[in-house]
């Protein structure tokens, strides 16, 4: 019988072979994924084409928060997408609406809207002007509680109806401030306070010193309050061909309790339910049944039409910018950062097209620091090209003082402004840590002030320091607002010191120049610039997700059941834990609001 030998087979033979044949099939896999996620993706991103029919109505749903720019995020709390309509793409879309042949009018309604009353102002306004071409716009108030600022914006409309049992609120204006000195006396944490010289207004330290309102604080408070609640009731008064003085009486009679009440005081034209609002809505487009009756979300409308003029301006020669800045300032982060808005002003001063810049600011202030690097930019874009400011909400403290420089300044009647002051608080938790937790420190140090630390008191020395850098800071915004609005340091100081206005108050003393809105604005600078036809282009740059925009199609009924099922925090609480949130990011001296103001 012959010897059979056994062959060896070397590693070299089975490993590389092996490799080759694994990194193949692996190119191969990769190739035939990316393929498949390549068609996905194109069968997503193929964005259906909008198109809207004849006698359409635009159903106006007003929801949350209304932003100075639009945006779409993911809510991990509520499991959703969350969506927030911008100012400019809702004052756009009625801008677009009023012309557009297909569309007969509006259907307005508004539940749990949040915003101030000088963007209510801008949409009432807006509301008005689409009305002037003929169109209807009808409002609903169908929610289980109608507020003050809802009834507001609605009471713009044609026509106002009303759910037969909902509640109303109308009593006037007022606000709520929290004090913490007990509380923090009894966890023994001192708040060390610094503020400008002769800040006596820039309350937005009393809580930490103080059980209640200061004089000055009251005062401003009140001043404030009264002229707001004024410009309200002058707007519904006007609308709805009542007085004044009838809407205040019936405000501090508590006569509205229901909707029926405001039908009764001709606040409303009528309760109804909401099946009878929508045959109402047939029958002025001309529209024999409900059924037939074509309603279109007004918030996709205008997006797509301000997306769409977007993109067409960006590519052709836009000669008007418009820099939207909202939120706190600060260098970077969320909200209004000194790294983006320069960026901008610089994009826009270096575009050779741009003849004219108008900035919105929307801002309570923050960071002076950042606030200067701002107010820079503003100056070097007003020497080159005229600058316009808008002013939402609030722009004061910081906020004002980035619009200080511009060549003029519009304001809202309700715009809160001003609060030119400086303040800085430094906590000492050293007795408290030691006297509650047992905590004790020591030190090493080469000099005397080498270890700053929220554990111990300053020092007299250190303390007269920091307060010097405060009125330094105060005295470079008063010199910053005396430079750009052309009056003397002494009669700055004067209307300064940490003190709020309003708009209508604003306008009286100097600080603003014209009462109106961001239209208004953006048509001031185009005359200036002698521009005849507007191209404006918006910064932050418009942009459209389309997968975002899918996927909220695609789980509108699935985000609703989820969201229900999660219990979300109460507003009250998520009002305090924001307000902890902006203390974590705090950074040096700050121009900022006294409080945040909470009208109710």
């Amino acid at each position: 019988m012959s010897e059979i030998k056994e062959k060896k087979v070397t590693f070299g033979r089975i490993f590389w072979p092996s490799l080759v044949a694994m990194l193949i099939a692996s190119i191969l896999g990769l190739i035939l994924f990316f393929l498949i996620l390549g068609g996905v993706i194109g069968g997503l991103t193929e964005t259906p084409n909008y198109s809207i029919k004849d006698k359409t109505v635009l159903h106006m749903s007003l929801k949350g928060q209304i932003a100075e720019n639009s945006s779409s995020s993911f809510n991990p709390s509520a499991m959703g997408i969350e969506n927030k309509i911008g100012l400019s793409d809702l004052l756009f879309g009625l801008e677009k609406a009023k012309t557009d042949d297909k569309i007969k009018g509006i259907f307005l309604e508004i539940e749990d809207l949040q915003c101030g009353f000088a963007t209510a102002r801008e949409i009432r306004n807006a509301i008005n002007d689409f009305e002037k071409s003929g169109k209807f716009v009808v409002a609903y108030n169908g929610g289980e509680v109608i507020t003050q600022k809802e009834y507001y914006i609605s009471s713009a409309a044609n026509e106002v109806y009303g759910f037969p049992n909902s509640t109303m609120e109308f009593v006037g204006l007022g606000t709520e401030l929290m004090f913490f000195k007990n509380t923090l006396d009894m966890l023994e944490v001192e708040m060390q306070v610094i503020r400008g010289k002769n800040n006596d207004f820039k309350s937005a330290v009393e809580p930490y010193f103080r059980t209640d309102m200061s004089d000055s604080s009251r005062l401003q408070i009140e001043k404030y309050l009264s002229s707001i609640w004024k410009d309200i009731r002058m707007d519904i008064a006007k609308d709805r061909k009542m007085s004044s003085s009838e809407l205040n009486d019936i405000a501090e009679n508590l006569k509205i309790h229901r909707s029926v009440d405001a039908v009764k005081y001709k606040m409303m034209d009528a309760t109804k339910y909401r099946d009878e609002v929508l045959a109402i809505l047939a029958k002025k487009s001309g529209i024999k049944s409900i059924d037939d009756l074509e309603l279109n979300e007004f918030e996709k409308y205008a997006k797509k039409k301000f997306y769409n003029d977007q993109m067409g301006v960006k590519f052709g020669k836009p000669n008007i910018a418009v820099i939207l800045a909202e939120g706190d300032v600060s260098v970077d982060g969320d909200g209004l950062t000194s790294q983006k808005i320069c960026k901008y002003l610089r994009e826009a001063r270096l575009d050779k097209d741009i003849k004219t810049i108008v900035l919105r600011v929307n801002s309570p202030g923050g960071s002076a620091l950042a606030s200067d690097e701002i107010w820079r930019e503003v100056k070097l874009a007003n020497q080159k090209k005229k600058v316009i400011v808008s002013m939402g909400d609030v722009a004061a403290s910081g906020g004002y003082y980035i619009a200080s420089p511009a060549a003029r300044i519009f304001a809202e009647p309700t715009t809160i402004t001003g609060s030119i002051g400086v303040f800085g608080v430094i906590p000492f938790t050293g007795n408290m840590l030691q006297n509650k937790l047992g905590l004790t420190f020591d030190r090493v140090q080469t000099n005397k002030h080498a270890v700053l630390s929220t554990n111990r008191k300053l020092s007299p020395e250190e303390f007269s320091t920091v307060q010097n850098e405060v009125d330094v800071i105060y005295a470079q915004f008063l010199n910053r607002v005396s430079t750009g609005r052309g009056m003397t340091v002494e009669a700055v100081n004067k209307i300064a010191r940490g003190r709020v206005w309003t708009g209508t108050d604003a306008l009286n003393i100097g600080l603003v120049d014209q009462l109106g809105g961001i239209k208004d604005a953006i048509n001031y600078a185009a005359k200036q610039a002698g521009i005849k036809e507007q191209k404006i282009r918006y910064w932050p740059e418009k942009k459209e997700d389309p997968i975002f925009e899918l996927i909220e199609e695609l789980t509108k009924e699935d985000q609703a059941k989820i969201q229900s099922s999660y219990s979300e925090m109460p507003e009250s609480l998520k009002f305090y834990y924001q307000q902890l949130k902006k203390l974590e990011q705090l950074k040096g001296i700050q121009m900022r609001m006294p409080y945040e103001i909470v009208l109710y």
